[in-house]
């Protein structure tokens, strides 16, 4: 797994357009929190479908960018949380103990 960091809002605009070309996942991390350690570890250990970028975002660090992330999205907040946008808009999230890789792939390959 090969994550692009997310530190910017900068890098928003820029993940929208590309969005318009392949599927872009951001996952929301806290790294004050078991659960979403868990949640990265699982996704870490999976296998990414090859035609999607994802973002990593330290929330303790980027917690105004989080929120400009929710906001832009028309999302709710949640740590850990990740993201599917595709053509500028979130089409998919799930947060907790409800991400996984087989679904994020899914809905990649618009098989949900």
């Amino acid at each position: 797994m090969t994550w692009i960091d997310l530190t910017e809002e900068a890098q928003l605009n820029e993940l929208k357009e590309l969005s318009k070309q392949k599927a872009q996942v951001i996952f929301k991390h806290s790294t004050r929190c078991s659960i979403s350690s868990m949640a990265k570890n699982r996704l870490e250990r999976s296998t990414p479908p090859n035609n999607a970028d994802f973002y990593y975002l330290d929330l303790v660090k980027h917690r105004s960018l989080s929120n400009k992330i929710a906001e832009d999205f028309a999302v709710a907040h949640e740590s850990p949380q990740v993201l599917l946008i595709k053509n500028g808009e979130c089409v998919y999230e799930e947060s907790h103990s409800g991400i996984q890789m087989d679904e994020i792939e899914e809905m990649v390959s618009g098989k949900l």
